[in-house]
């Protein structure tokens, strides 16, 4: 599933063909996403400037000169820009036609990704996917002090604690087991006996994760590609994640693997507790 640094590649990736471009049009081959695209919201885009994109989470949001999309790429997601003349493939589920003969389109085989339009008239922030969303991780509001203030009490496992999109944004289940492991933290130790020393440490492990994860053009492990059809390469400096029966590469313990609420977990029982 694309995670923060997936979306935040795809966001960097697009940006200078869409920003200062108007909407000639939107090409729906498929309306069936997570949620239906809006009827209509072809019709309600030609003509719309694109005044900037930025990122919420995982949310890719294009800001308009009225209104803004509210774009997620789901569990197999990407955008890639393309000449609109090439045949679509299988899962080509909209284009968003550029008044330059631009096209973005979205190509989602799983189709959970979404396109929803809020309007002008009411605060972005408001929005029911937006609303009650943690600061974002690499932003001045998330710090270890954060982190240690919303976990006191909390009996959860720290990697639930720290994947919880209410507490921090974007952290998901691949970045959580590397950060936790940089940190030296046993994945399921509970939130609220982590001391304020180790939230420091951790919250810039998470950082440090997503950044180079960033760099590298995020993971690549089944489905994610960035907006030029290449895949991320992060994947080849996991200490952890979906390293299962390998050696830790700091002890050489082979890495352990349980499942934390349905999700898969990986650690090293040496290096981490």
């Amino acid at each position: 599933m694309p995670e923060l640094p997936e979306v935040e590649t795809t966001l960097r990736g697009i940006q200078p063909y869409l920003e200062g471009r108007n909407i000639r049009d939107l090409l729906i081959r498929d309306h069936r996403l997570r949620w239906p695209i809006p009827d209509g919201l072809s019709a309600r885009l030609q003509g719309r400037l694109i005044q900037r994109l930025t990122r919420r989470g995982k949310y890719l949001l294009i800001h308009l000169d009225q209104g803004t999309l509210i774009a997620h790429l789901g569990m197999s997601g990407s955008f890639r820009m393309i000449d609109p003349e090439v045949t679509p493939r299988k899962h080509d589920h909209y284009d968003l036609l550029l008044s330059d003969q631009g096209c973005l389109r979205f190509h989602d085989p799983r189709r959970f990704g979404c396109l929803l339009m809020a309007e002008h008239h009411h605060p972005l922030i408001e929005h029911p996917l937006l609303k009650g969303l943690g600061p974002e991780p690499l932003s001045d509001q998330f710090s270890g002090d954060h982190l240690y203030g919303v976990s006191r009490g909390r009996t959860a496992a720290i990697k639930s604690f720290i994947m919880d999109s209410r507490i921090v944004v974007g952290v998901g289940n691949i970045y959580a087991s590397e950060a936790l492991f940089r940190a030296g933290i046993h994945p399921l130790r509970a939130a609220g006996k982590v001391s304020s020393r180790r939230y420091a440490q951790l919250a810039e492990d998470i950082q440090k994760v997503l950044q180079a994860a960033i760099e590298q053009g995020g993971t690549t492990l089944r489905d994610f590609v960035n907006e030029s059809g290449h895949p991320g390469y992060f994947k080849q400096t996991l200490n952890v994640y979906d390293r299962a029966g390998e050696p830790c590469r700091q002890c050489g313990q082979p890495i352990r693997l349980a499942r934390i609420q349905q999700r898969a977990t990986y650690w090293c029982g040496r290096c981490q507790h």
